[in-house]
C-alpha cells in the first residue's frame, strides 16, 4: 500500500516562511516525479511545483516562482516544499502527489496525500 504523508503546514504571517514535507512509503520513488498541488476554498486544485527523478529538473507555477523551492531527499523517500515570502493568496490545503510514469509535470498523478493546511495572515 502506497502512502504519502504531508506535514509542516500551519499559520504564518505574510512575508514568513514554511517548509512542507511529504514522506512516501510502500515503494521506492526515486525514479518518479513528485509534486505539490494546492486547493484554496471555493477554487479548483492547482499545480504548484514538481521535481523529476533528476533533482535538477523542476517546474513551478508562475505564482510561486522565485518564492518556493521544491527538493527531494532520496534516502528518506521525501519531497519538500520550501515556501518563502508567503502571501495571503497562498492560503490553501497543500497536497503531495507522485507520478509513476513519464509524462507532464502537470498530471495526472497516481498517488495523493491527505493534505496539510497552510494559512497566511495579512
Amino acid at each position: 500500500q502506497v502512502q504519502l504523508v504531508e506535514s509542516g503546514g500551519g499559520l504564518v504571517q505574510a512575508g514568513g516562511s514554511l517548509r512542507l514535507s511529504c514522506a512516501a512509503s510502500g515503494r521506492r520513488f526515486y525514479t518518479y516525479t513528485m509534486a505539490w498541488f494546492r486547493q484554496a476554498p471555493g477554487k479548483e486544485r492547482e499545480f504548484v511545483a514538481a521535481i523529476g527523478w533528476n533533482p535538477g529538473v523542476s517546474d513551478y507555477a508562475n505564482s510561486v516562482k522565485d518564492r518556493f523551492t521544491i527538493s527531494r531527499e532520496y534516502a528518506k523517500n521525501t519531497v519538500y516544499l520550501q515556501m518563502n515570502n508567503l502571501k495571503p493568496e497562498d492560503t490553501a490545503v497543500y497536497y503531495c502527489a507522485v507520478r509513476t510514469t513519464p509524462g507532464s509535470y502537470y498530471g495526472p498523478y497516481d498517488y495523493w496525500g491527505q493534505g496539510t493546511q497552510v494559512t497566511v495572515s495579512s
